[in-house]
């Protein structure tokens, strides 16, 4: 996959996981325990939930085949470490991050986990050949050129 390619794929996963709110340090030290105490298999838990509950929406549904049965599963699984988290491993940073920063700090550490895990998935050699997939309906030339613009020449080329 091209730098261009990955760069797109990067603000499209951010753009899906960001909540667009700024992080104080409280958050930012909850963002850090959640990455830390969060496994491969439960970064997967959070995507797999993150999946399911997209699919809900009209635009992808026809895609889907997701069970009730899966879904409630899933919901389960990503509640259980959502809870994990929250009241055990990150505990002291979760109190000190809600009475500090308030409750937004919730979504906004737990966006930051969601990207970390969506990288993750991202890594995988079949999703990395999907992506090439992808990117061979750019308009490379168009990129050139708006990356010219914006003054980086280097990524231009690459």
């Amino acid at each position: 996959m091209t730098r261009l390619g990955i760069k797109v794929a990067a603000i499209m996963i951010a753009t899906l996981t960001s909540s667009g709110a700024s992080a104080g340090v409280y958050t930012d030290d909850l963002s850090k325990c959640l990455v830390k105490f969060s496994s491969v298999a439960d970064q997967s838990v959070l995507v797999q939930w993150m999946f399911v509950t997209l699919s809900l929406n009209p635009a992808v549904t026809p895609l889907s085949s997701i069970t009730p049965k899966q879904r409630d599963m899933l919901n389960q699984q990503a509640a259980a470490l959502y809870q994990r988290l929250s009241f055990n491993d990150c505990r002291n940073e979760t109190i000190d991050a809600l009475k500090y920063e308030g409750i937004g700090v919730m979504e906004a550490s737990f966006s930051v986990l969601g990207q970390v895990a969506a990288r993750g998935l991202m890594s995988d050699p079949k999703v990395t050949s999907g992506m090439q997939d992808f990117e061979a309906f750019f308009e490379k030339d168009k990129w050139i050129q708006l990356f010219r613009a914006a003054g980086l020449t280097s990524q231009a080329r690459q």
